[in-house]
């Protein structure tokens, strides 16, 4: 049915009135709601703070590393540690390793550049800090509706944002309702804040309807897959940090792994691919489970008969801003805000994006409640950019503006340049790097490049995306329509699947795309396995032709992250 249909049979939505309706329940939206309910305490009167999380719960679909740099959570909550934020693993010790296929360069410490240095920052489970956040917020008076979507942006007739839509519940696959049908809610709000995270939904739509990103640099993303293991005591180092570059990459593909020791003898081990890639044979994922082979890597999941005696936990992917400053959009529109990492606001050279959510996410707050509390609705937040100029977060980004763009000259060029402006010129660049192509433009035609053959897994230390997809605990209500969308249904086959082999069969991390034969037709077809979506995104960004849009499934559908 559409939208009309659907109103004559079953009425208009019911809706409800709020002074800020904020879009996701990461550490971006709930430090957005925290601080506004502080500043209505110090100040005041009550400000009403509404938060929708598509997740089925606070955390479930947050996935980072990660290593928390903890000057913006001080600033929230100086008193984080006596109110028991889940920060228990200080970092120790660091190493950055060039790989070679069998061999390994470890960087002295006294020649990394300063943002490769982390003492004083904690090797946390971002969902674990996540959940933390959502009660603190919660104790405040934060309305949190966790496995609710926002689907869409409501407009008042001025054209400014009038709050969000969840989506209807009960859809089948067909597009009508079924017996189950519930329509969705309208949250109105004098302000609405979009804090999705990379390439959100609703972010991408303000983003483009407004222009926001005009004479910015194109966005530039890579795909972070990550499984946390538990590993035997004598080989946990708990606080010990590495990061890698090299190996399984070439010199002209950016990417890079790390391996992070939390407490209770686990680890976090990922690896990151930039999805500026130009082979349309690579796999991220595949790449992935070679970079654990490697030795110096390997070694922490084997035993001393080099037996793999490791315990794989859990499986997560999703995409990661990766351009900073120079690709900043505008992140105020009439009616509401962007935050965090649904503007671009992680530090790709930190590897770093919470402390930057939670840090806009007070500065959006602090713009938005001084605008309701003088009267205002619906206009534009200028406060909030204004602040972001003055703050240690734009000095920050800034200082390590031209880091990703150095890659694109080889990854040597890229660490000699970086490390020349960072010890020698201390981050005062007279010069800034441009990007002028989405990551998508990068694709060469299949004819241009080599297969890419990779070793079958062991099921031990390497593995299938479908074994991987199930300790994620994905699901998705299985009679619902398709999440991922096709603007036109011919294009897969007849220009992907032609011109680049199909690149969305091996760029997916969760086994979603396949191309499997036709009968009917005598020819190919792609299948759409909707259902493993982890909501990675990777998708809707690498795709050649831009022919996915991912939209939002169900509230409370896909991964659910233990410990990630």
């Amino acid at each position: 049915m559409n939208s009309e249909e659907l109103l004559a049979q079953y009425g208009p939505r019911e809706s409800m009135e709020y002074d800020v309706a904020i879009v996701g329940g990461g550490p971006g939206g709930l430090a957005t709601a925290i601080r506004i309910k502080q500043l209505a305490a110090e100040k005041g009167g009550d400000i009403s703070v509404v938060v929708l999380e598509k997740g089925s719960e606070a955390g479930a679909h947050i996935l980072s590393g990660a290593i928390m740099d903890p000057r913006a959570l001080s600033e929230l909550f100086p008193d984080w540690k006596e109110r028991g934020a889940p920060l228990n693993q200080p970092v120790t010790d660091e190493a950055y390793v060039f790989l070679g296929q069998k061999s390994s360069m470890r960087v002295p410490n006294m020649l990394l550049p300063p943002f490769a240095h982390n003492h004083g920052n904690y090797i946390i489970s971002l969902g674990a800090l996540t959940k933390w956040l959502a009660e603190q917020a919660e104790s405040l008076g934060v309305e949190i509706f966790p496995g609710f979507a926002a689907a869409e942006l409501l407009y008042n007739d001025d054209g400014s944002v009038k709050g969000v839509a969840t989506g209807d519940m009960g859809v089948g696959k067909d597009g009508e309702p079924t017996e189950n049908f519930q329509r969705g809610m309208e949250l109105h709000a004098k302000y609405t804040i979009l804090a999705e995270g990379a390439r959100g939904h609703l972010g991408r739509q303000a983003i483009a309807r407004y222009g926001l990103d005009a004479r910015r640099d194109p966005q530039s993303f890579g795909i972070g897959i990550k499984e946390l293991w538990e590993i035997d005591p004598g080989r946990h180092r708990p606080g010990f940090v590495a990061h890698t570059a090299g190996w399984p990459m070439d010199n002209k593909t950016y990417g890079g792994g790390f391996l992070y020791h939390l407490e209770g003898n686990r680890i976090a081990v990922g690896f990151v691919t930039g999805l500026g890639y130009t082979n349309p044979y690579l796999s991220p994922f595949e790449e992935f489970q070679r970079w654990k082979t490697h030795p110096d890597i390997r070694r922490y999941f084997e035993n001393d008969k080099g037996e793999i005696t490791a315990k794989r936990l859990s499986y997560g992917a999703r995409a990661i801003n990766a351009s900073g400053i120079n690709a900043l959009p505008r992140f105020v529109f009439p009616g509401g805000a962007l935050v965090g990492c649904n503007a671009g606001f992680l530090n790709v050279s930190r590897i770093k994006g919470s402390h930057a959510a939670i840090k806009t996410g007070m500065l959006a707050a602090e713009a938005a409640y001084s605008a309701v509390a003088a009267g205002r609705q619906h206009d534009e937040l200028a406060d909030y950019p204004e602040a972001f100029g003055k703050s240690w977060l734009h000095a920050e980004l800034k200082k390590d503006r031209n880091f990703k763009n150095w890659f694109k000259y080889g990854l040597v060029a890229g660490t000699v340049m970086n490390g020349f402006e960072q010890l020698v010129l201390r981050g005062r660049m007279p010069w800034t790097l441009r990007r002028d192509k989405p990551d998508h433009a990068y694709l060469k035609s299949a004819s241009e490049c080599e297969p890419v053959v990779y070793p079958k897994p062991d099921g031990k230390l390497t593995f299938d995306r479908l074994s991987s997809v199930f300790i994620s605990n994905t699901n998705h209500e299985e009679n619902q329509p398709a999440h991922l969308t096709l603007k036109d249904a011919g294009v897969p086959v007849s220009v992907n699947l032609a011109r680049y082999a199909g690149p969305e069969a091996r760029y997916c991390p969760a086994g979603v795309y396949e191309f499997v034969d036709d009968e009917t037709q005598g020819a190919k077809r792609l299948q759409i396995n909707a259902q493993n979506c982890v909501h990675c995104k990777t998708c809707d960004i690498k795709d050649p032709t831009q022919n996915i849009v991912w939209v939002t499934p169900e509230g409370g559908g896909g991964p659910n992250y233990s410990g990630m």
